[in-house]
């Protein structure tokens, strides 16, 4: 996966992105400075220096930290407290091999970005050049479009005038005769036009900045990958000189070696991956049906209001680019405010830590009723009364978090139907080639729990086209030779397999994993009864083997 062809429309993602990289090597370079400058002072001053660098934020609310290099580096300062110590005798070692090397790199790499983005910027302003040049040519056509309107409609009323000179119906029909001429050149401009804008938007969406987002993305890699090679020498450096902190040494040998540059690649498109289909092509508008008529037709006239009919008034216009700044949106408890992907994932997230929540007040829940038990068996043991209390709170949760789970399943529904709707969209016109099992929303009858207004409400969106489309019909239809499971699984949910590729189950059935989940919400199971397919992945409880 690529950031030209995953993350096409985050240019100011991509650009915060690798600003974060390069302020990160700047900030590890500097951190390694400072350090020899605290090597001859006191452990006291170390443990100082290793808070100062230690993110503010925890860790599950900076999203930074999924990144292999954030969290290395943050292992790396874990370390450093460790082992606070006197410092004296690494601090040239690592002046000379980290700090300059680093710092030189560090600039190198943001000549590199300067250049990138400037070639993006200066291909965006080449398409709205274009663009304008397409609204030029149309409002210049609408306007000889109604100019050779008017004056058909002069010729017409003077032709029809006793009064008027036999010049002065010729000179009329001339004129009549030229704006027509002209407003079919325009109409040739217009079409030529549309079409060179059609040609540069898409040369621009697939081609132009997919090439220019994977050479940030090598130029990104690279430079994790040299980040992470800066974490080695600090490592290296300490190994020379202090063998008794060997074990923490070792310890920052492996956060080193742990940047991963592809999987952190692979984290910032997971973190910002919208869903969004690619904008269509500009639909041509014609402004010339009304004046097909030679200048001398008598039927020609105004329609019946007797007013000229104006077009194009009152057209919006969208932003065909989502590079310029976003508007603040207002956060959501469903997050439909953000991307099909991101809103997906986070329902998700929150479905599985209401599920935990609920799993815990049950598991509360029996422990109280087994304490009670205790306690009228052996009432010196401690009061049955005193327990009713907690056994009603725990009661009340249960309730609360079973409703939580409804309203979360019921969105997580919605937003699965939005994203396959997005996938679709986008296939539809700009095919491509065959991808693996998209991400399809659940049956809305085969969650078992929640009301039925959800329930309702969840159907409606099928009603029309979508419900007895298949969820996916790019499976591979052959599977490999039948091979052993790598471990098994149980269906939470009813599914229904109406589509090719994918098999029924029922709910609590056991089944056997042949091939994991690879990221497109679909998992590989084989029935006890016989028959192999895919169901949604987040249909099931699985174990591996």
């Amino acid at each position: 996966m690529d950031w030209g062809t995953e993350l096409w429309d985050q240019f100011e993602v991509l650009e915060r992105h690798t600003q974060w990289g390069l302020d990160l090597l700047d900030k590890y370079v500097k951190f390694v400075k400072e350090r020899t400058e605290v090597e001859q002072a006191y452990a006291k001053q170390l443990r100082s220096l290793v808070k100062k660098y230690l993110p503010k934020r925890l860790a599950k609310d900076d999203p930074e930290s999924k990144f292999s290099q954030q969290q290395s580096f943050v292992q790396i300062l874990q370390e450093v407290n460790d082992f606070a110590g006197q410092r004296e005798l690494v601090a040239e070692n690592l002046g000379v091999r980290v700090c300059l090397e680093l710092a030189k790199y560090s600039q190198e790499m943001k000549q590199e970005r300067k250049m990138h983005f400037q070639e993006g910027r200066r291909a965006q302003q080449q398409l709205e050049s274009s663009f304008k040049q397409l609204e030029n040519s149309k409002r210049k056509f609408e306007r000889d479009c109604r100019e050779a309107e008017k004056a058909a409609q002069t010729a017409e009323r003077l032709d029809q005038d006793i009064n008027a000179t036999k010049a002065d119906v010729e000179k009329a029909k001339q004129q009549a005769h030229l704006r027509s001429h002209m407003a079919e050149e325009s109409k040739n401009e217009y079409a030529a036009q549309l079409q060179r804008f059609n040609r540069d938007q898409s040369h621009f969406y697939f081609s132009q900045m997919p090439q220019i987002f994977d050479k940030l993305q090598d130029m990104d890699e690279r430079r994790a990958a040299h980040l992470g090679a800066g974490y080695g020498l600090l490592s290296e450096a300490e190994l020379q000189v202090v063998p008794i902190i060997a074990k923490c040494l070792e310890g920052m040998k492996v956060a080193a070696d742990a940047v991963d540059a592809k999987n952190d690649s692979q984290a910032l498109i997971e973190l910002h991956k919208s869903g969004f289909a690619r904008p269509g092509d500009v639909e041509f508008e014609d402004f010339s049906q009304p004046m097909n008529r030679v200048p001398s037709d008598s039927s020609l006239g105004t329609p019946s209001d007797g007013r000229p009919e104006l077009r194009g008034s009152g057209r919006s216009r969208a932003k065909r680019w989502p590079f310029g700044k976003k508007n603040k949106t207002v956060v959501t408890e469903d997050f439909s405010h953000l991307p099909p992907e991101q809103q997906r994932k986070r329902l998700q997230q929150q479905l599985e830590e209401r599920n935990r929540e609920l799993q815990k007040e049950v598991d509360q829940r029996e422990a109280l009723k087994k304490m009670k038990d205790v306690y009228e068996k052996t009432p010196q043991m401690g009061d049955p009364a005193s327990l009713e209390p907690r056994i009603t709170e725990t009661l009340n949760n249960i309730e609360r978090l079973k409703l939580e789970v409804q309203k979360y399943e019921a969105w997580l529904v919605e937003a699965e139907s939005r994203v396959l709707s997005n996938r679709g969209d986008s296939l539809g016109r700009h095919p491509r080639p065959p991808e693996p099992p998209a991400s399809a929303p659940p049956d809305s009858s085969s969650t078992n729990s929640g009301p039925q207004d959800d329930k309702e409400s969840s159907e409606e969106p099928l009603s029309e086209e979508g419900q007895d489309a298949p969820i996916y019909t790019e499976f591979d239809e052959d599977f490999e030779e039948p091979a052993s499971p790598i471990g098994h699984c149980v269906a939470i949910y009813h599914f229904e397999g109406s589509s090719e590729g994918t098999i029924s189950m029922a709910e609590g059935e056991d089944l056997s994993l042949m091939e994991e989940d690879k990221g497109d919400g679909w998992t590989r199971v084989r029935r006890k009864q016989g028959g192999e397919g895919y169901v949604p992945t987040s249909y099931l409880r699985v174990t591996l083997s």
